[in-house]
């Protein structure tokens, strides 16, 4: 389960970041906006669950 939530904040991560850089090369500001809330959304779970892993070892 561990590994599945690692994936799944690697791929929010990744899609953010997608949408933050056309955001911007595309000069929307929101599409900008969305992919920073998603690489956030992203690295809070990678955060936890990095936390989770101290505390199981």
């Amino acid at each position: 389960m561990a590994g599945d939530q690692k994936a799944k904040a690697k791929a929010e991560q990744a899609k953010g970041k997608i949408k933050e850089t056309t955001g911007r090369a595309v000069g929307n500001e929101r599409m900008t906006a969305e992919g920073r809330m998603e690489k956030a959304k992203g690295d809070a779970r990678q955060a936890k669950e990095k936390t989770k892993d101290i505390f199981k070892g």
